[in-house]
């Protein structure tokens, strides 16, 4: 254990990577690259995560008393461990772990033992690794490829949409779909499947958005973040940002492939990171409005919109994430 603050690391940072499902405890990453790694990376631009450059771990952080569980770091399999997600149930946890240039899905005890490597034998590099709400299957993707297999990793069942580009499998909210982004890096749109692997279509077009989002106005080789389409709380509906001329809009689609506009904005507005609240009458997102990324929410009922955070130029706000209520 340890405490949420005072790390004093050089050349180390902390990122909010979202809430347990009762909203006691903060999912904190706390992350340490080699200054040289780091300059060299921008030069050759490419990653090189090897031990001794780069570290990563994932923490629980109680909003109680502020006490951090790192939980990655008990019996460690790795110097990166990503990705951190609740299993169903308190059953324990998944993530990702680097080894040997691969990366891997784990699961994990309740207490950070027991972690056992789930990837069902594959040997590409695996990323997006989630579980089914019922625990019993896991997605994820390889080497940009979805995959369906037993909550073991047994089973493997490749999805084949015969696209290069296959990203971040998300299960609605009844495991009945699985939700992903496919086609070419840069130039993807929805697709969703059935949990047997059956009924595979593309749900929407994008309009050639890249999908993704700098996180400023600065160039560099990562290419910002992910902006992907989201499940509605109830699993009818996927949100999704889509470009319109030189504007990303906020889009509404069925399962069906039905589309409804959400926002109808100026000249080089982007929407971005779609958020539903937990009770399904809200959706938070990002906005960047004249040259500023702030966050903005707006009622599924009646479209009224109302401005959350207040930023200035040189600084943006991402990745928003809803709380449960705590009682």
């Amino acid at each position: 254990m340890e405490t949420a603050a005072g790390h004093g690391v050089s050349n180390s940072w902390t990122q909010f990577a979202g809430w347990s499902p009762d909203g006691t405890q903060a999912i904190v990453n706390r992350g340490w690259q080699h200054p040289q790694n780091a300059e060299w990376e921008e030069q050759q631009r490419t990653f090189r995560m090897e031990p001794g450059r780069w570290s990563l771990d994932a923490s629980l952080v109680s909003l109680a008393d502020g006490v951090a569980d790192r939980v990655t770091a008990v019996e460690r399999v790795s110097h990166y461990n990503s990705g951190l997600f609740f299993l169903p149930e308190k059953r324990g946890f998944g993530f990702t772990a680097l080894i040997d240039g691969g990366s891997r899905p784990f699961v994990m005890q309740p207490d950070g033992r027991g972690k056992r490597d789930v990837s069902g034998g594959g040997t590409g590099f695996s990323y997006g690794y989630s579980a089914s709400p019922d625990g019993s299957h896991i997605s994820y993707h390889e080497d940009y490829q979805v995959y369906i297999a037993n909550a073991d990793g047994s089973s493997r069942q490749k999805i084949e949409t015969g696209n290069p580009f296959n990203f971040a499998p998300q299960w609605s909210p009844d495991g009945k779909w699985l939700l992903f982004v496919s086609g070419q890096h840069g130039k993807a749109n929805p697709w969703i499947v059935q949990a047997d692997g059956t009924g595979l279509r593309q749900l929407a077009d994008l309009g050639g958005y890249q999908g993704w989002v700098l996180f400023l106005d600065v160039l560099d080789f990562h290419q910002g973040s992910s902006d992907l389409p989201v499940w509605s709380v109830d699993g009818r509906v996927v949100y999704c940002s889509r470009q319109c001329e030189d504007r990303v809009e906020l889009f509404e689609v069925t399962l069906s492939g039905e589309a409804k506009q959400l926002t109808s904005s100026e000249s080089g507005t982007l929407h971005y990171h779609p958020t539903p609240s937990p009770d399904g009458r809200w959706l938070l997102y990002g906005s960047k409005r004249g040259g500023v990324r702030n966050l903005f929410v707006r009622s599924l009922q009646d479209g009224s919109e109302r401005q959350v955070t207040t930023f200035s130029v040189g600084t943006a706000a991402m990745w928003p994430h809803w709380q449960k209520s705590v009682k």
